[in-house]
């Protein structure tokens, strides 16, 4: 007997936009599938741009993230940070940054009127494209009310030293890298060091060090751990193979996502269900997990108060014949 997952009020804060689409709305605006599975972390590059290359106006991007916001709502999350990388989609269709970000604020607008859940975006730039694309989706991000962080992804490998000036100039923007998926656990010390990060988007290599995986569980620098990417994309053999059990149990701040929900085809829920399955993890443990997502958002005060509430309600609940 346990708890419904899809109940469980959830925070998601590592999601991609352009690998949330709908099977039938990427056939619709571009006429791709996704493959039934990836040859390496490189397959997933080249059929992500290709997702990209079906996202041609600020129509579409409102689409994409209206959908967003009713599939995550059937799913129990009522918080989310959705990533968005304006400067690459606005270099590409030769506009303005302001322009697909105008059309994914304006989707998240319609969809947090029409369901239950509060939704944010995330700003990243991958770090071997133009540091002059950095600088304006900085600026965008400072400026723009929805836009709670900023973050360097793309090849891991690539030094983060040409972007310390920007990072450091910008105090008031929480800055939040990918490091420690692709690249080794010197990727995460680095964005710990240099890049001023308050969260962490992967991280689950730094257990290889455990010099730093100290530094985290010190510094209370939470992971953005998305165990059903890691294993479609071959970064890691199996879910039981996963290090998100020993990082939660070297006292690693550890929240749960799906990355890339469409890719790997799961859900938020998906993921918790993962986590109790095949790591054994009890109710208590599952409600433990919701709460750090909740701590490591940047949410307002009132939405924490509201989901930690429901997580508490929830846990209180009786168990039923489903977990699901």
């Amino acid at each position: 007997m346990s708890r419904q997952l899809r109940a469980l009020p959830k925070a998601h804060l590592h999601v991609h936009l352009e690998s949330t689409l709908r099977p039938d709305t990427l056939t619709e605006l571009g006429g791709i599938a996704p493959p039934p599975r990836f040859d390496g972390f490189a397959a997933f590059l080249t059929h992500n741009a290709a997702v990209r290359e079906c996202l041609r106006s600020a129509a579409d991007f409102a689409r994409v993230a209206y959908e967003f916001c009713a599939d995550s709502a059937a799913d129990g999350v009522r918080y989310a940070e959705l990533t968005v990388t304006v400067a690459a989609h606005a270099a590409r269709l030769g506009v303005a940054p302001s322009v697909p970000l105008d059309g994914v604020l304006a989707g998240l607008r319609a969809g947090m009127r029409d369901f239950p859940v509060v939704v944010r975006v995330l700003l990243d730039h991958s770090r071997r494209r133009p540091l002059s694309w950095a600088e304006a989706t900085v600026d965008l991000a400072a400026r723009t009310p929805e836009v709670v962080a900023f973050g360097l992804a793309g090849d891991e490998a690539t030094p983060l030293a040409p972007y310390a000036d920007l990072i450091a100039a910008v105090p008031a923007v929480p800055m939040v890298h990918h490091a420690g998926e692709t690249a080794g656990p010197g990727s995460v010390r680095e964005v710990v060091e240099l890049g001023r990060a308050v969260r962490i988007g992967h991280g689950f290599r730094a257990l290889e060090d455990p010099a730093l995986v100290a530094v985290l569980r010190d510094r209370r620098i939470p992971l953005e751990v998305c165990p059903s990417s890691n294993v479609v994309l071959g970064l890691v053999p199996s879910l039981r193979a996963h290090p998100l059990p020993a990082l939660a149990e070297a006292g690693v701040v550890v929240t749960l996502n799906t990355d890339v929900p469409s890719i790997a085809g799961v859900t938020l829920t998906d993921e918790y269900e993962s986590v109790r399955t095949v790591f054994g993890w009890s109710d208590s443990e599952l409600a433990g997990l919701a709460r750090a997502g909740v701590e490591a958002s940047f949410a307002p005060p009132a939405i924490k108060d509201e989901l930690r509430a429901g997580i508490a309600a929830w846990l209180e609940s009786s168990p039923g014949p489903s977990g699901r």
